[in-house]
């Protein structure tokens, strides 16, 4: 079991290593821990332009589990505890659960991924929910004084950026998009190569193939004329006979 986790998370892993808006890295070579940051590109966000660091441990049966996910600098947010675990669906054990309500499809599940995962924390950062709330003062905070929540936020995501490594260069949203435009121009280009090589040849050797074939064409058009003209002259000699 724990082979068979191991081998899908090591494909995970590689998948997001490629994305701008997290980044990751395996604690100590151990592919079922995680140091992961979240990066928040949506430039109407509050956390945008924050590097929100977390550790995720897997179970050996992943995916048959769901992970542990924690902040290492906990946000002071409605469905975030103060020690910086997180209250949220999809990170709860599979099946219905009749005391919290929750049904099968809401909680996780094996067919959920760490990136499933991550983009709905990256979702919840800015629509919290509030009505059972983790941090029952970040949640009163949120309904009542909405602009000193606010400030919260700014605090947390400028206290964020302490985290980002010396090396690493912070993506932004004109950065994130333009690497994914280079991405789909690159994956154009090389599916109108490879159209063309498959057939085993260049444009221009399918334009001299078309050049001659229409002088073929022109060729057998004479020769038809040619064996009309012998055909009727032949006709009269017969008749004049």
């Amino acid at each position: 079991m724990a082979d068979a986790a191991q081998r899908v998370l090591l494909n995970e892993f590689k998948a997001l290593s490629k994305e701008a808006w997290t980044h990751i890295e395996l604690v100590n070579d151990n592919v079922f821990e995680w140091s992961v940051a979240l990066i928040v590109l949506n430039p109407d966000s509050l956390y945008y332009g924050g590097y929100f660091k977390a550790r995720i441990m897997f179970p050996r049966n992943y995916p048959h589990s769901p992970p542990d996910f924690r902040f290492a600098r906990p946000l002071y947010h409605p469905n975030i505890y103060p020690d910086g675990r997180l209250c949220i669906s999809i990170l709860h054990p599979p099946g219905d659960d009749e005391m919290s309500g929750e049904l099968a499809a809401e909680r996780w599940s094996p067919v959920q991924r760490v990136e499933t995962v991550l983009l709905s924390i990256l979702s919840l950062l800015d629509d919290a929910e509030t009505s059972s709330p983790a941090n029952v003062d970040a949640g009163v905070m949120l309904r009542n004084q909405p602009d000193q929540y606010r400030d919260m936020v700014k605090k947390d995501t400028e206290a964020s950026k302490a985290d980002i490594p010396v090396d690493f260069t912070m993506p932004t949203h004109e950065t994130a998009w333009k690497r994914t435009e280079e991405k789909d121009i690159d994956f154009d280009m090389s599916w109108e190569d490879s159209d063309v090589e498959s057939f085993g040849g260049s444009e221009s050797d399918f334009e001299e193939m078309d050049s001659d074939d229409d002088g073929e064409g022109e060729e057998e058009e004479e020769e038809e004329e040619e064996e009309d003209e012998d055909e009727g002259e032949g006709g009269k000699k017969v008749g004049g006979k």
